[in-house]
């Protein structure tokens, strides 16, 4: 099988994209647990990753560590698009947008800390975090399995 096509970095130059587009504004925290919803429902629904970085358990919920770097000078403060940005719409193909968008249209609305809380009830985080391990890796297998029964009871 071929590797995903994207990377979390690109995914999270969508949702910044898709953030400006609807005059919301996007932190580090918040696109952390955008990345792990869309890597979730996308492992559900085909059975493949959307990106390869990997997510980690983390005491604030899942974080894919190059792209939290990436955006670590922000602090809790918005994410902005560079004016530079050579991020395209076209970059994504369509339907990984519509699941993307779908992703928006679920867990967007929350906030940042809201969404950190939810991911803390939710199993691929709770197996995975450990006081005593630092940066543990959440399992794909955890995720397509979690999300995937949530799939089959909103059917």
């Amino acid at each position: 099988m071929a590797s995903p096509p994207y990377t979390a970095g690109k995914i999270a130059q969508w949702f910044a994209a898709w953030a400006a587009t609807e005059d919301e504004e996007l932190s580090n925290l918040k696109i952390q647990k955008l990345l792990y919803y869309a890597q979730g429902y996308h492992l559900a629904l085909r059975g493949t990753p959307l990106f390869n970085d990997q997510l980690q358990a983390w005491s604030h919920g899942p974080v894919v560590p190059t792209v939290y770097r990436q955006y670590k000078n922000f602090g809790s403060q918005a994410v902005p698009l560079p004016p530079d940005d050579e991020f395209s719409w076209d970059d994504i193909d369509p339907e990984t947008t519509d699941l993307l968008i779908e992703v928006w249209d679920d867990y967007g609305g929350y906030s940042a800390w809201k969404l950190r809380d939810m991911t803390h009830t939710e199993q691929p985080w709770k197996s995975s975090f450990s006081d005593d391990e630092a940066y543990a890796v959440i399992s794909r297998s955890s995720m397509k399995r979690f999300f995937g029964s949530r799939l089959t009871r909103s059917q």
